[in-house]
């Protein structure tokens, strides 16, 4: 029997921060957060180009589930694409510092595709 995992951002304690939130993400972000490339709000989901929050932090790592810092603009496709891989940089004996997630390649030019 598969187990099924309750994400606090989707219907737990955090999900109406979570949702204040990504209000407020999609009213002054317009640049991916993974790929670095602007974000076309008029692409709707299932569309690969479609907006979505990304945790840059993801929770299954120990980020916050709402907190806005850990919250940010991302392409659906790319999102999928980082899933929960962090990149990061290492400094002698010490923890590893989160960089940023741009760093990762991208599979697929997703602009060619018209299945608005």
């Amino acid at each position: 029997m598969p187990t099924t995992r309750n994400r606090p951002d989707h219907d737990g304690t955090h999900r109406l921060a979570f949702e204040r939130n990504k209000k407020k993400i999609f009213a002054t972000q317009t640049v991916c957060g993974i790929c670095g490339k602007p974000v076309d709000f008029s692409y709707k989901y299932p569309h690969p180009l479609s907006p979505c929050i990304d945790h840059i932090i993801p929770i299954a790592k120990g980020g916050h589930p709402s907190d806005l810092s850990n919250l940010q603009l991302a392409h659906w496709c790319c999102n999928r694409q980082k899933s929960d891989k962090l990149c990061a940089r290492r400094v002698q004996d010490a923890e590893p510092e989160v960089v940023s997630a741009r760093m990762l390649p991208q599979s697929c030019d997703w602009t060619a595709y018209h299945g608005r």
